[in-house]
């Protein structure tokens, strides 16, 4: 009770109390925050173009990596994870090891393994389309005996023709890689199509599949072991020895345990033994290291975004003086001003953020429809993307709603 001039004393006179500031609702404050979106559309899209662009960058990175990746790791598990490898190791003296002619027929012995096959490399034989090519211009072609069996157990097929046999493998008849048949500018198997190698004439019946796991075999020319060793005076030795296995994982380990004692048991130190599978996942699994790069990239253009968002803002505080006094004058509160600048800000990042998104996901999209692989965008690309852009405005915005709701009512009207 209080008492004033003009009443008796003792007489109680009510005083009303200050009316409370009107809460902003979210629905207000999410209209408040994209006034300044609306009425200046180009402005905002261009200062949303930094963060769009970075954002992308993260999630097409991000995208392409896992796309390749889970399209590699499938293509080996489709074709096995139990192929083992037996290559030429090193003398003490650091030549070139030789492994002995009965290693295939020793390593089927082993328990576990469910197919062996080779080949060897046929040693100063180069290979042309034609004799009339200089004889520099090589390709780096190499011409391998490989015996009857060998794309089935190395992961490959036969793309067009035919594959080697018990008759063709005595004569001088070839079978190109995937590589090689590119390399000799050949797409299709003609009759009586040949090539040149070591001085006479092979004709070629067929050609293969990329080879996944056995990459060594695009590259190569291959002949049955008689025809090499008759017209190409090749040693018979294997320089290369494909081990399938039980398909389980502590079958293939132990066969991998064994493999160099079997193949050359007077010198296991001369035969090294592989795991393709094993070398491949971690290829994919390193090609991480190059995409570091590109995320950099992405961070500086969200830098540079962010510079934008924060310009903006500054120059959207003072030429909204008059709004921002306005309001003040009819009882918004500092924090409600501060909020709305701060909102304003996050918006326009996360359009951009959106934006980012959507054409880092197409383009993802569109890389992985045009090499046939699996479309896989990682969950913490988008949302990361999402997040960093959030984050980026509130802070981009929060000097700028700092210093709107530093605006007294009168120093904001004086301008009017």
């Amino acid at each position: 009770m209080t008492t004033t001039s003009g009443h008796p004393a003792g007489t109680a006179v009510w005083v009303a109390p200050a009316p409370a500031p009107a809460r902003l609702r979210p629905g207000d404050l999410a209209g408040l925050a994209s006034v300044g979106l609306r009425t200046r559309k180009l402005r905002a899209g261009l200062s949303a173009l930094g963060i769009a662009i970075g954002v992308a960058a993260i999630v097409a990175v991000l995208g392409l990596a896992a796309s390749s990746s889970a399209a590699l790791l499938a293509e080996i598990q489709q074709l096995g994870t139990n192929l083992l490898t037996v290559t030429n190791g090193q003398t003490l003296a650091g030549a070139i090891a030789e492994l002995p002619v009965a290693a295939p027929g020793m390593i089927a012995r082993l328990p576990g393994v469910t197919a062996v096959q080779d080949t060897g490399s046929v040693g100063n034989v180069n290979v042309y389309k034609s004799p009339l090519i200089p004889s520099i211009e090589t390709s780096g072609l190499s011409v391998d005996a490989a015996t009857l069996g060998l794309p089935a157990v190395a992961g490959t097929s036969v793309a067009q023709g035919s594959y080697l046999n018990a008759a063709t493998a005595r004569e001088p008849v070839a079978v190109l890689g995937a590589a090689t048949a590119q390399l000799l500018g050949i797409d299709r198997i003609r009759p009586g199509m040949r090539i040149w190698a070591g001085g006479q004439w092979f004709y070629v019946t067929g050609i293969l599949n990329h080879a996944v796991v056995a990459p060594e075999i695009d590259s190569a020319i291959l002949v049955g072991f008689p025809a090499a060793e008759k017209y190409l005076h090749f040693d018979g030795h294997p320089s290369e020895i494909y081990v399938r296995t039980v398909n389980t994982q502590a079958a293939t380990t132990r066969v991998d345990s064994l493999l160099g004692d079997q193949a050359s048991p007077e010198n296991p130190d001369q035969g090294t033994a592989s795991q393709p599978s094993s070398a491949l996942t971690a290829q994919a699994d390193a090609k991480g290291a190059l995409d570091t790069l590109f995320l950099g990239l992405g961070a500086i253009a969200l830098l540079v975004g962010a510079i934008g968002v924060a310009n903006i803002m500054v120059i959207s505080v003072l030429e909204r003086r008059q709004e921002i006094g306005l309001r003040r004058a009819l009882g918004a509160t500092r924090g409600q001003i501060r909020i709305q600048f701060l909102s304003e800000a996050i918006l326009l990042s996360l359009a951009g953020g959106a934006a980012g998104v959507a054409i880092g996901a197409a383009a993802t999209a569109s890389y992985a429809r045009g090499h046939r692989e699996l479309l896989v965008i990682p969950a913490e690309a988008w949302a990361g993307g999402l997040a960093a852009a959030v984050v980026i405005g509130a802070l981009a915005g929060l000097l700028p709603a700092i210093r709107a709701a530093r605006l007294s009512p009168t120093q904001a009207l004086w301008s009017i």
